[in-house]
């Protein structure tokens, strides 16, 4: 057998070394991922209301069918913005600090 050969301490050596550094940016991910599901969640839902009540029945004395419409539009605007966010926070995050270097 020409191949090499694993021998017990090899099996239990562990994890890499670099693998500390996985598991911090697995936290992180996870930590921008709960941040935006929950601001996808509260934020159209709470300016559908508040812009309903306050924005276009309160101060537009608008009819309750079209600040239904209005208020509608506002929780998809929202929707799109947050999402915006995430990707560009997503797509930032592996980004290296330093953007001026290029050696």
């Amino acid at each position: 057998m020409d191949g090499p050969t694993r021998t017990a301490s090899d099996a239990s050596a562990g994890p890499p070394p670099y693998f500390r550094g996985n598991e911090s940016s697995l936290v992180s991910a996870l930590k921008t991922l709960l941040f935006f599901t929950i601001l996808m969640v509260t934020l159209p839902i709470g300016l559908y209301f508040a812009s309903k009540a306050y924005i276009f029945e309160g101060s537009m004395k608008m009819s309750s069918s079209d600040s239904y419409f209005y208020a509608a539009i506002v929780a998809v605007l929202t929707v799109h913005v947050v999402l915006a966010l995430f990707v560009y926070v997503a797509w930032n995050e592996g980004a290296p600090k330093g953007k001026g270097k290029h050696d």
